[in-house]
């Protein structure tokens, strides 16, 4: 088995935090650190959210380090009807043990990249792209020395879920996500028009509800937050799973279909701000970019069932 080495960054949201249980629960990654950024809740917040999952999961070992407490350019955003006002849906915060990582996100992420042989750590970013932004600017070899760099942001077909054209994550930090997508570095793009093809329905809740682990069991009270929030938000029954989708895609990317492309981020207009435009039109041979146009729902879902049940 190949390992993958592994830094997510992330601000955890309810859906980041099913994403920490699959990653911390999987054999195939070798998670160096989680550098957690201001975005679904405040930036105090995310950080102890991240240890909080972190320590449901039994994996202290793992380093948890803060990031930036607003985006490049912008005011701080926040998704807290996604959420709840905590972060983590229903479930009650407290004041996590374990250790907490040295420096800042950024620092973090530039020293555990730059410290490994070239290409051999991945990035999961699934909030904000605050942190890696700041890295690139510290550091501007980080770009070619990076593995790939898996985003969930984004929205093309499916339209945005923040804006007509916007999904929530670039357009909290188009700049941010400009400066990533301009880096030359490889990006696997999960944004919504995969993620929305895979929902959290009942059927695919109780499956994970019933593996008998702490992290299955709070993953699943996550989950069933999102489905309620669904439901009287947006008017659905099942809650799309986006964060996770990184995470599976590093283990197993045959469940999603992509297609090589330039991604271009709109940072002047308000009325666009955020859009992520997608053009289809380039050399494969020389893309950087790629974008999930498909998503195999059941599939993710049984990894998840699957890793979290071999974890118990």
């Amino acid at each position: 088995m190949t390992v993958q080495s592994l830094i997510i960054d992330c601000d955890p949201g309810v859906d980041d935090a099913v994403a920490l249980f699959l990653a911390f629960a999987a054999p195939e990654l070798e998670l160096l650190a989680v550098t957690t950024v201001g975005g679904n809740v405040p930036a105090h917040l995310t950080q102890r959210n991240a240890r909080i999952i972190r320590q449901i999961a039994g994996r202290e070992d793992v380093p948890v380090h803060r990031g930036a407490e607003r985006p490049l350019k912008r005011p701080p955003a926040g998704a807290g009807a996604f959420h709840g006002a905590e972060g983590l849906g229903d479930l009650e915060p407290f004041e996590p043990a374990g250790i907490i990582g040295d420096g800042p996100s950024a620092n973090a992420i530039v020293d555990l990249v730059m410290s490994r042989p070239q290409g051999s750590v991945a990035v999961a970013v699934i909030g904000p792209m605050t942190n890696l932004a700041l890295a690139m600017r510290r550091e501007r070899r980080l770009a070619e020395w990076l593995g790939p760099v898996v985003v969930m942001g984004g929205a093309r077909a499916e339209g945005g879920n923040i804006t007509a054209s916007a999904e929530f994550n670039i357009w909290a930090d188009p700049e941010a996500a400009a400066v990533v997508f301009g880096s030359g570095c490889q990006v696997i793009v999960l944004g919504l028009d995969a993620t929305h093809q895979v929902r959290a329905d009942e059927d695919r809740i109780a499956a994970i509800e019933a593996v008998d682990s702490e992290a299955a069991r709070t993953a699943a009270a996550l989950l069933r937050f999102s489905q309620r929030v669904e439901r009287e938000v947006v008017g659905g029954e099942a809650s799309p799973l986006h964060d996770p989708c990184t995470i599976a895609w590093l283990m197993r990317p045959d469940l999603f279909q992509t297609r090589p492309c330039r991604i271009e981020v709109e940072t002047n207009s308000d009325l666009t701000r955020g859009h992520t435009a997608v053009e289809f039109r380039v050399d494969p041979a020389t893309a950087r970019h790629h974008w999930a146009v498909a998503a195999d729902g059941q599939g993710v879902f049984d990894l998840i069932v699957e890793t979290l049940r071999n974890a118990a």
